[in-house]
């Protein structure tokens, strides 16, 4: 998110008792009271699913470099361990990072092929349903005003090397069926390939799409799936999300808070909008936007805009 607007959002977020407003603050909130990410003092265990059971506190691995001061998105790749994708917000190069969990990047793709508006999320998954080759998918569908006809994905292939390279990528349009949102976080199903969003709005959690007919040339369609929501409504404005290996554990997180969404028989997306809501340990972070789950899913990496601000993993307890 664009930080112009940082002051009066903050303002209002005082004011009407929200968290924040849909643009982005450059101060970092401070959690009080029951909005504390204490979670880890807390926690619902995860039984009967893949991955952990229970989380420790998260702990400092490193910080955001310098190369990217608005990181917006993280997702772990899938044919490199250890390394992360990373982004920078809007009016930024239309780069992607190599990042390892200490903040060091490895690697710069310089991207072609396209002119971003506001890139919010990454995740990566088949780059076709079925198929066995992975690509990387960009969010280009950020949106504060609601006045977007159109959004994009871009996708390119994982990389064989991490290496810098210039890459082109290629645009994927969508509209959505009941008008504009601003979405800040992007889910990739690694089983079937299906490609979700999940809108920022201060009614919810957020609004669940699945972003279907996408292909070069064409312009798919977000259908609506249903509402997220945390118990007692007592979080919104959704930032990023990612979805578990397994497919049965969707991580969302927000401005002050992660919220871990189970539902061990899950086929497809919408099967989260009927799962159990729980809050997992979660960061002090500046402007919390970015999250991911670990390459095994034994854990999650959290992550922040401004250089200098703390990367910080979760593990199993």
């Amino acid at each position: 998110m664009r930080r112009s607007t940082v002051r009066s959002a903050m303002r209002f977020a005082a004011a009407a008792g929200l968290l924040l407003s849909v643009a982005c603050s450059s101060s970092r909130p401070t959690p009080t009271g029951n909005t504390a990410p204490d979670a880890g003092l807390r926690q619902v265990p995860a039984t009967g699913l893949e991955g952990c059971l229970l989380y420790t506190d998260g702990h400092q691995t490193g910080a955001v470099p310098r190369q990217v001061p608005e990181l917006s998105g993280l997702a772990a790749s899938q044919k490199h361990p250890g390394i992360f994708w990373g982004h920078n917000d809007s009016n930024n190069a239309f780069e992607l990072f190599a990042l390892d969990e200490k903040g060091a990047v490895k690697a710069t793709l310089t991207l072609t092929g396209a002119d971003p508006r506001d890139i919010e999320d990454v995740a990566v998954g088949p780059c076709a349903p079925g198929g066995k080759q992975t690509c990387i998918f960009l969010a280009d569908t950020g949106d504060n005003f609601e006045r977007r006809k159109e959004v994009r994905l871009f996708r390119l292939p994982e990389p064989a090397a991490v290496e810098n390279a210039t890459l082109p990528v290629e645009t994927l349009l969508f509209t959505y069926e009941d008008g504009p949102h601003d979405a800040e976080s992007l889910i990739v199903d690694d089983r079937s390939g299906q490609v979700g969003v999940l809108t920022k709005t201060r009614a919810s959690l957020g609004d669940l799409y699945a972003v279907e007919g996408l292909k070069p040339g064409a312009t798919g369609r977000a259908r609506k799936l249903g509402t997220l929501r945390v118990p007692d409504d007592v979080d919104r404005l959704a930032t990023a999300a990612a979805l578990h290996p397994s497919g049965q554990r969707l991580l969302v997180r927000t401005y002050t808070r992660v919220w871990e969404l189970r539902r061990p028989d899950a086929k497809r997306l919408e099967d989260f909008v009927q799962a159990q809501v729980v809050e997992v340990p979660g960061a002090s972070q500046a402007q919390a936007e970015a999250v991911t789950f670990l390459q095994d899913g034994r854990g999650y990496l959290l992550g922040s805009e401004f250089a200098g601000e703390p990367l910080v993993r979760v593990d199993c307890r």
